[in-house]
C-alpha cells in the first residue's frame, strides 16, 4: 500500500533539528550548454555527505516516537546508509552494527567506523544481507537501507526542502539504486507539484529496476553489478519501492562514461563534490533533455544524492 505524502510533512519536522537543510544550487554555464534550467539539490552537503541520513533519522526518531527505540540496530549498507545509521545511531546513544561487503568504497567504510559503528565485512553484497538478517534473530532491530515506510518518507524530504522553495519543474529526476530515494521524491512532488514529471536514473550496468519496470517483474543481480556508481550497487529494488517506481515517468540509464563526464563537469561548475551515483541523474537530464522537441524551455530538479568518494574512485573519473 502506497504512503500518504502527507507523512512527508511529519517526517520533515521529525528529522529538522539534527540535518542540514541543504542548498539548491545552479549554473548559468551548464543552464547554457544544455539549453535548460537546472536546479541541483545538493545532498553532499549533508551532515554525512549523503541523502541517507534523513531516511535512517526518520526510521530511528519514528520508534523514539512510539516509545520502541531499540538498544542495538543492525543493517546492510554500501557506504551511504551504512554512516547514516552509525551517525543516527551515536546521535540517539544507540549500538551499530553494519555489514558491508568489501568491494565497496574504502572511505565510506572508514567514515562508518568513524562515526562509532561496529563495521564488519563480508564478501559479497548478498552476504552482507543475509548476516544482517540472521543478526536481527538474535534481537537486534533491522534498519533497511530503502525498503521501509518510514525510511521512504525521510528521504523524501530532500526532493520536499526543494520544492518548499518555491520551484515548481518540468521534471524531477532522481538516481535509483534500491528505489527509497525516488519514491520519496515522489511522494514529494504529488504534494508539492503535482504537475512534474518524476524520472528516475540508473546506470546502464546496473539497471535492475529498469529491466524490472520493462519486465513488470523485479530483476535481482547476483552480485554487486559493476559500475563507477558504486550508490546504485545494490542487488535489487523491492516490493516495496516497486509500487512507486510503476507510477514513474520513466527510468533512463546511463552510460559509463557518460556518469564520469557529468561528475567531473558538476564538479567544475557547482564548486561541491559529487559522487558518481550523483551524477547519474545529470546524465539520464541530459538524454531526456536531448528528446525533448519544441520551443519551451524546460527547468529541471536534479537530486544530487552524495558527495562521498572515495580516492580510487576520484582517478577514475579523472582519467581523461
Amino acid at each position: 500500500m502506497m504512503l500518504n505524502p502527507e507523512g512527508i510533512i511529519q517526517a520533515d519536522k521529525r528529522i529538522n533539528p539534527y540535518i542540514e537543510k541543504t542548498p539548491v544550487l545552479s549554473s548559468s554555464y551548464l543552464n547554457d550548454l544544455v539549453g535548460a534550467d537546472l536546479f541541483f539539490k545538493c545532498e553532499g552537503l549533508q551532515t554525512t555527505g549523503a541523502f541517507k541520513l534523513r531516511g535512517a533519522l526518520n526510521a530511528l526518531l519514528t520508534l523514539k516516537d512510539e516509545g520502541s527505540l531499540p538498544k542495538h540496530v543492525v543493517a546492510f549498507s554500501s557506504g551511504n546508509h551504512a554512516q547514516a545509521v552509525a551517525y543516527a545511531c551515536k546521535t540517539l546513544g544507540i549500538k551499530a552494527t553494519i555489514f558491508i561487503s568489501e568491494s565497496s568504497s574504502d572511505f565510506k567504510i572508514e567514515a562508518t567506523r568513524d562515526h562509532g559503528a561496529e563495521v564488519i565485512l563480508t564478501k559479497t553484497k548478498a552476504e552482507a544481507e543475509e548476516r544482517a538478517l540472521e543478526m536481527q534473530q538474535t534481537g537486534a532491530y533491522f534498519l533497511p537501507p530503502f525498503d521501509n515506510d518510514d525510511v521512504i518518507l525521510g528521504q523524501g524530504t530532500s526532493c520536499y526542502e526543494a520544492l518548499l522553495d518555491g520551484l515548481s519543474p518540468d521534471v524531477i529526476i532522481a538516481p535509483v539504486g534500491g528505489g527509497g530515494l525516488i519514491s520519496g521524491t515522489y511522494l514529494a512532488a504529488q504534494l508539492l507539484s503535482p504537475s512534474s514529471s518524476v524520472i528516475g536514473a540508473e546506470p546502464k550496468l546496473g539497471n535492475d529496476a529498469f529491466q524490472s519496470l520493462k519486465t513488470g517483474k523485479i530483476v535481482r543481480w547476483h552480485d554487486a553489478p559493476n559500475t563507477i556508481a558504486d550508490g546504485a550497487r545494490t542487488l535489487s529494488i523491492s516490493e516495496r519501492t516497486f509500487e512507486y517506481i510503476k507510477q514513474l515517468d520513466g527510468i533512463i540509464e546511463a552510460e559509463e562514461e557518460d556518469i564520469k563526464y557529468w561528475t567531473r563537469m558538476l564538479f567544475l561548475h557547482l564548486k561541491v563534490t559529487v559522487e558518481p551515483t550523483s551524477a547519474v541523474a545529470m546524465a539520464a537530464c541530459s538524454k531526456w533533455l536531448k528528446a525533448q522537441t519544441g520551443q519551451d524551455r524546460k527547468s529541471v530538479l536534479i537530486i544530487l544524492s552524495g558527495g562521498n568518494i572515495d580516492a580510487n574512485t576520484y582517478r577514475k573519473i579523472w582519467d581523461e
